[in-house]
């Protein structure tokens, strides 16, 4: 359970399998250009290319026997302070930022973040909304969705225990959402609207528990 319950609590999507938090407004407009001018001005090196997106790890890379750690960017400080604030990590603390870029009709397949983190994930959206969709493993095809949020720029979403261990989640490649009534999150009196995606930036928060000063070999 959370710990800063009283905190967290009314930003709960009880029409939700356990757990999804959403917190609009998490940042503000300024405190999203900060991020993203940040994001922006790292060299070119940092940055991963894959086919739908691209990519930025910080804190280091995570791998079965251990990550080696990499102090996290100062930039960074004031938001993973504020969720640890939230509670939502407990006795732990945030140590790897993946950082991905989505430009509009990019997404990702659906998947499990997996054994390699705690069971705890923390997402800041910059720049553009998405759609964040929910599968059983063995449906993942379009229109088999357990269900659905609308993910706005600037908001913080959290997922936990079924939603984190039980459920894939995953982005469908578009570059426009209807917002339909049965997305979890949206207000029956805008039914049906079009939003265009632009660029979306994201930074998923996590805590990798099993790290190594050492080099890892393969």
């Amino acid at each position: 359970m959370i710990g800063n319950e009283k905190n967290i609590e009314k930003y709960l999507l009880k029409k939700a399998p356990a757990t999804v938090y959403y917190i609009p407004d998490f940042i503000s407009r300024e405190e999203e250009s900060h991020l993203l001018n940040k994001i922006y001005s790292t060299p070119k090196p940092k940055w991963t290319q894959l086919s739908n997106r691209r990519l930025q790890n910080w804190g280091g890379i995570p791998h079965p026997k251990g990550m080696i750690a990499e102090k996290l960017p100062n930039w960074l400080d004031l938001y993973l302070d504020r969720i640890i604030q939230l509670g939502v990590f407990e006795t732990v603390k945030p140590n790897h930022v993946l950082i991905n870029e989505y430009t509009a009709g990019q997404g990702i397949m659906p998947h499990f973040d997996g054994d390699l983190y705690y069971p705890t994930i923390a997402t800041i959206s910059c720049g553009s909304h998405t759609l964040l969709n929910f599968y059983e493993p063995d449906k993942t095809t379009d229109g088999n969705e357990v269900c659905s949020i609308f993910v706005d720029v600037r908001s913080l979403v959290i997922l936990q225990d079924d939603m984190y261990k039980k459920y894939v989640h995953g982005i469908v490649p578009k570059t426009e959402d209807t917002l339909s009534s049965d997305i979890l999150n949206i207000c029956s009196s805008s039914p049906n609207q079009v939003l265009n995606r632009s660029t979306r930036v994201s930074l998923t928060i996590r805590h990798v528990p099993r790290t190594t000063k050492f080099s890892i070999k393969t």
